[in-house]
Parts: C-alpha cells; sequence; structure tokens
C-alpha cells in the first residue's frame, strides 16, 4: 500500500507541475501584456499611462521572464501563498476566496451525486431486471428524454412545478446551506445530469451479472430475488458504477457552472466564470490547482474502493 501511494503521488507531482507549466504559458504568451488586459476594461483606468503600468507589473511580480515568474509562482504555491486576487476582489489573498467558494460547490456535488447515484442504481437495476419489457423501455426513454433538455429549460420549468404550482418554496438565490428547502432545486438540476450515466452503466452491469453461473445457481437453489440481488448481484454491478461516479464528481464540482450563475450561488463554479470574466489570472492559476487536484484525488478515490468491491483485484 506505502509503495501504492508513493507512486500515486510521484504521478500527480509530475502530472501537475506539467499541467501548471502549460497553463502559466498559455496565459503568458497567449493573452498578451497581463496587467493590460486585466486592466483595460476599466472605464477609470488609463492603460496609456505607462508609469503605473510599470508599478502594476512589479507590484504582481509581472515583470520577470517567464522562467522566473513561474518558479516564483510554484515557491509561492509551496508556501501556501496562491497569489492575491487583481480584479475580482481586488488585493484579496486567494486562497481565502478558494477556502470559502470550493466547499458550496463540494456540498453540492456531493448532495447531488448521492441522489443521482441512489436514484440511478434503482433505475438501472428494475430496467436490467425487466429488460425488453415496458419497464425497461419507460426507464430508458424517460432518462434519455430527460437527460435530453438543456439546463437552462430545466431550471425554469423546476421554478415553475416548485415555486409556483406545488409552492414548496420560494424563488431560490444565493446560499443558504446544503439542508436548505432553497437547495432543493439547484440539487435537482445536477442531480438529473448524473442519472442516464448512471443508470446506463448500472444496467449494462447488471445484464452481464445476470447470466453468471452463480447467479443462476443461487436462484435455482431457492434463494429469495431481493437477497441474490444485494449478496451476490450489487457488488460486481457497483465496481464500473464506482469508476463512473469518480467521474460524475468532477464534473460536478467542476461543471456547475450554469446552476451557480442562474441562482447566484457562489460556489467554485460561478467563481470560475467571474476569474474568466475579469482576466483575473491568479484566481484562473487557483481553478486550474483545484480542479486538477480533484481529478486526481477522485481517481485515488476509485482506485481504492476498486479492490473492496471486487476481490479479484484485491488478489491482484
Amino acid at each position: 500500500m506505502a509503495t501504492f501511494l508513493l507512486i500515486r503521488l510521484l504521478r500527480w507531482s509530475v502530472g501537475l507541475l506539467l499541467i501548471l507549466f502549460i497553463a502559466y504559458a498559455m496565459m503568458y504568451y497567449g493573452a498578451g501584456d497581463p496587467i493590460r488586459m486585466m486592466f483595460i476594461q476599466g472605464e477609470d483606468f488609463d492603460s496609456e499611462d505607462e508609469v503605473v503600468m510599470l508599478a502594476l507589473r512589479k507590484k504582481y511580480g509581472l515583470d520577470d521572464p517567464f522562467l522566473v515568474q513561474f518558479g516564483n509562482y510554484l515557491n509561492n504555491l509551496l508556501q501556501g501563498d496562491w497569489g492575491r486576487s487583481i480584479r475580482l476582489q481586488v488585493d484579496r489573498p486567494v486562497l481565502e476566496i478558494v477556502q470559502f467558494r470550493l466547499p458550496i460547490s463540494m456540498q453540492l456535488g456531493f448532495a447531488a451525486t448521492v441522489i443521482g447515484a441512489v436514484a440511478g442504481i434503482g433505475l438501472g437495476i428494475l430496467s436490467a431486471l425487466y429488460h425488453n419489457r415496458w419497464q425497461d423501455r419507460l426507464t430508458i426513454s424517460s432518462v434519455l428524454f430527460i437527460n435530453g433538455i438543456p439546463s437552462f429549460v430545466i431550471v425554469p420549468m423546476l421554478l415553475y412545478l416548485l415555486v409556483l404550482e406545488l409552492k414548496l418554496i420560494d424563488v431560490p438565490y444565493g446560499w443558504h446551506g446544503v439542508f436548505h428547502v432553497d437547495a432543493m432545486l439547484p440539487i435537482a438540476v445536477i442531480s438529473i445530469g448524473v442519472l442516464p450515466i448512471v443508470v446506463r452503466q448500472t444496467r449494462s452491469a447488471m445484464l452481464e451479472v445476470k447470466s453468471q453461473l452463480y447467479v443462476r445457481t443461487a436462484r435455482a437453489k431457492g434463494m429469495p430475488e431481493s437477497r441474490i440481488i444485494l449478496r451476490h448481484m450489487l457488488r460486481p454491478v457497483l465496481t464500473p458504477v464506482a469508476t463512473t461516479l469518480g467521474l460524475i464528481m468532477i464534473s460536478l464540482i467542476n461543471g456547475s457552472l450554469f446552476v451557480e450563475y442562474i441562482l447566484n450561488i457562489q460556489g467554485f463554479g460561478l467563481l470560475t466564470i467571474e476569474g474568466i470574466k475579469k482576466v483575473d489570472y491568479p484566481i484562473i492559476m487557483a481553478v486550474v490547482v483545484v480542479g486538477t487536484l480533484i481529478i486526481f484525488v477522485s481517481n485515488f478515490l476509485v482506485d481504492i474502493i476498486y479492490p473492496i468491491l471486487d476481490p479479484r483485484v484485491r488478489a491482484q
């Protein structure tokens, strides 16, 4: 296990270094003068005043060559200094902003993953048990139909249903906690995006397991169907689903951009949009760092769960 962790950490370190280098190079060479790009949109800023421009470049460490800048950035990053926001929240430490925003998106993503996984696994099992019957066709067609509706259509539809018709909630705006009633809408919208992937994976795995010899033997012994599903079929079915959920968790935390933007939820997704719109390079680099780490950790958790679900992997 120690060797496994050491190899993983080495791969992560090299991978993170390469990603940061590419991202920093794209900003340095691709966007032109960073200070001019960051401040030229300001109506009261004189971008032609070279004295001011030089002072700003020196303040934010942007007057050095590329390799020196990148080296300074890595050195500061290792010391816990992620830089300071230049345009989004002027001169505020980026790490403070991330520490405030990221937990909100993680709560949304985790809640949506749990709900989407439970519903998706249940529907996938139901669809496989009634393969090619009306239950199967209804489940698959309904899931695909819902998945085909864009988020910008689902949000007003659910608003109309929950606010005007059922009167369960007021118009949600902002973030009041994952257990607040206003969180129903964003979690529901994000969960809908999870369903089709989980249902298809569960259904395919269930159909494969259904034909295995040990399942037929259990049925021949007269074992109840519910016990066969829970004890003999569910674990091998969850193995491919676990991999899917790892990827889904990544996309949920980084991909809830629309929901957070529309409902003004001050999460990590909205921070990504604001950082790009404001051309705030320290914020953009923080998004790259956090996004990369989420990918690494999610894949690591999937690697840990795999041997638990599949003894054959553990034996190897």
